[in-house]
């Protein structure tokens, strides 16, 4: 099954969103997630299970789920509250000698937290594939084993806009994952040995 990343997510009674991230323990390469960006304000991502994917295909997720079943899940994102201290000038005429003074003041930030799983990591579309001599492409999507769960190659885009190409690599072939970059254990021109799909380019 591709795990796509930019598809269109559809439940049971109608489009959600799209695909950003795959959420994957970078130990076993095991995809527990799919995160999924909702098409209506107020576009929460939310943390799709791989269990409730029906099926998949390079365009498209279906989701065993309605869509407010989906919005039932833990977010990608989550805000928290935190006090402070920040510097703040005191000003107090009962002591000219100190006046004005720098002096601790409590001040209550907003903080953006990710709700990934601690064996997790999320990898995004677009995240930057280096091979052992250098970047080669950015990652397109992930095949998996519908069985496991666990990744059975990458497919990366790589080439100039009006020449992209997608080539499958083998999971033996990556030498780790993490949020923004996918290393592998093979130079560039093992990789473009591999065999490649062209991609149609738009213009903008």
């Amino acid at each position: 099954m591709n795990y796509p990343l930019n598809a269109d997510v559809h439940c049971k009674d109608g489009r959600f969103g799209r695909s950003t991230h795959i959420i994957l323990n970078p130990t076993s390469d095991k995809v527990s997630h799919v995160v999924v960006k909702e098409e209506k304000s107020p576009h929460s991502m939310r943390l799709l299970p791989v269990k409730w994917i029906k099926e998949a295909t390079p365009e498209l997720i279906l989701v065993n789920g309605t869509r407010q079943e989906v919005n039932t899940l833990d977010l990608f994102h989550q805000t928290d509250f935190v006090r402070r201290d920040v510097p703040h000038y005191r000003r107090d005429p009962k002591v000219t000698q100190l006046w004005p003074c720098l002096a601790p003041a409590k001040k209550v930030f907003s903080e953006r937290l990710r709700g990934v799983p601690e064996d997790g990591t999320a990898v995004q579309l677009g995240a930057r594939v280096e091979a052992t001599d250098g970047r080669i492409g950015e990652v397109d999507e992930f095949i998996v084993n519908e069985d496991d769960w666990r990744i059975t190659h990458l497919v990366l885009r790589e080439g100039a806009p009006w020449d992209k190409k997608k080539v499958t690599i083998p999971v033996e072939d990556i030498a780790r994952i993490e949020e923004k970059t996918v290393f592998l254990k093979i130079s560039r021109q093992a990789v473009r040995r591999l065999p490649t799909i062209s991609v149609k380019w738009k213009s903008p």
